[in-house]
């Protein structure tokens, strides 16, 4: 139970210290539908420990009698009870921010008495484990939330989360390709670590011949994409992401601004001039395919992502660095599979062969999101480093750009 233990703890605390910077402001802000104040995130990590692991335990007290929060921070468990309406999280006036972080420390508290007592063994032992995981997506969104709710304010009150840290750069280097011979592939998580189910079975998998790029797509080679009209180009886009671009109004990837200057980048360490050696971020499925058809590539398959990086090593750019951006390699740096952007693939988030989700409410923890979204793989610079492996499945709907999104090529 030991690394049990010290894995709840450096979760919590690192959660804590990515909310250092914070004004008391920041923590009520939702800034659309799809993000969650930095508040409720962490009440809603907080309820997640409560109500799979210590309720129904004997002599086990809720932090709140009167049974509110089960349902302002319930997120869409159904079989646990009914939800706040999302989009109104941000009008949340109570609990308070003190009294959410008084409800982290009575759980943390309850949690590490049962740690200490060698009563999270088994079934508790795995749900634990799948909470220490939940709260670090949760740290990821904590971030790119608060990045999109910052962006909505005029530039000159733009706060800095974080100073910005140097990194010298000698360029992104040639783009470069590694080629896969046909074969059948072992795809899938399979082994005593933690994964989640949406990963599993492990499966045999044919994949055809292919190339994969060295490294993501990088600002200068994007912004060749953009000079060229790409997003003026209706024959380089699917009739949905032609739609979307056209209804929203994309010319550029999500925090690109142009000025006199040229373009400037929105960033948690401020306003700066785009750096073109820098992985592009903040594009959607659509962004990401029509760039793939024009530079006469495509998006690589999730099976082809998994083959090409099962070997490689989880390092990169991650959360734990401080850049909460993606960087450009500097000198001796490889290219890597894993950091920096997420990036999409062209497989749809479907079940793999043989899947089952889970017996009850913590079955819905992925299968129900099974419909209209796509996979993406190696994580990104929010996203802690302990929480990635090469079979993880992120998925999200083709036209989300908030999130840390980049592309990598295959043909």
């Amino acid at each position: 139970m030991i690394d049990l233990r010290e894995d709840y703890l450096r979760t919590r605390r690192f959660t804590g210290e990515l909310c250092e910077p914070l004004a008391a402001e920041d923590y009520g802000v939702q800034a659309m539908p799809d993000c969650s104040p930095v508040k409720w995130n962490l009440a809603h990590t907080t309820w997640f420990f409560e109500t799979f692991v210590l309720s129904g335990r004997d002599g086990y007290r809720r932090f709140d009698p009167t049974g509110a929060y089960e349902y302002l921070f319930n997120s869409y468990y159904n079989q646990v009870g009914p939800q706040f309406f999302r989009p109104n999280r941000g009008l949340l006036a109570r609990p308070t921010v003190a009294e959410v972080y008084q409800y982290r420390q009575y759980v943390d508290q309850r949690v590490l008495h049962m740690l200490d007592a060698g009563e999270a063994s088994g079934e508790t032992a795995a749900v634990l484990r799948l909470g220490i995981h939940h709260e670090q997506q949760h740290q990821e969104l904590l971030l790119t939330d608060l990045k999109f709710a910052w962006s909505l304010i005029p530039a000159p009150l733009r706060p800095i989360y974080r100073e910005s840290k140097s990194r010298p750069s000698d360029g992104s280097g040639d783009l470069t390709w590694t080629e896969y011979p046909e074969g059948i592939a072992c795809i899938g998580h399979d082994g005593p670590e933690f994964s989640y189910d949406n990963e599993g079975p492990r499966h045999r998998a044919l994949v055809h011949a292919c190339q994969l790029a060295n490294r993501p797509v990088t600002n200068r080679e994007y912004l060749a994409f953009i000079e060229d009209g790409g997003y003026h180009r209706p024959e380089l886009w699917l009739s949905d992401g032609w739609a979307t671009a056209q209804q929203q109004g994309w010319q550029a990837p999500l925090y690109w601004e142009q000025s006199e200057a040229g373009w400037l980048a929105m960033t948690l360490s401020g306003t700066r001039t785009l750096d073109p050696e820098e992985p592009v971020c903040h594009v959607s499925f659509f962004e990401a395919d029509a760039y793939a058809r024009w530079a006469g590539a495509r998006l690589p398959t999730e099976q082809e992502w998994e083959m090409a990086a099962v070997y490689a090593p989880v390092a990169g750019n991650f959360a734990e660095n401080g850049y909460f951006h993606p960087i450009a390699p500097g000198e001796g740096v490889p290219a890597k599979m894993f950091g920096d952007v997420w990036e999409w693939t062209s497989s749809a988030y479907l079940p793999y062969p043989g899947y089952r989700p889970p017996a009850g409410a913590l079955g819905e923890y992925n299968a129900k999101f099974m419909n209209g979204q796509y996979v993406l793989r190696g994580g990104s610079c929010f996203t802690p480093e302990s929480h990635i492996r090469p079979t993880y499945r992120n998925f999200f709907p083709p036209d989300k750009r908030w999130q840390c999104t980049g592309l990598r090529l295959a043909r």
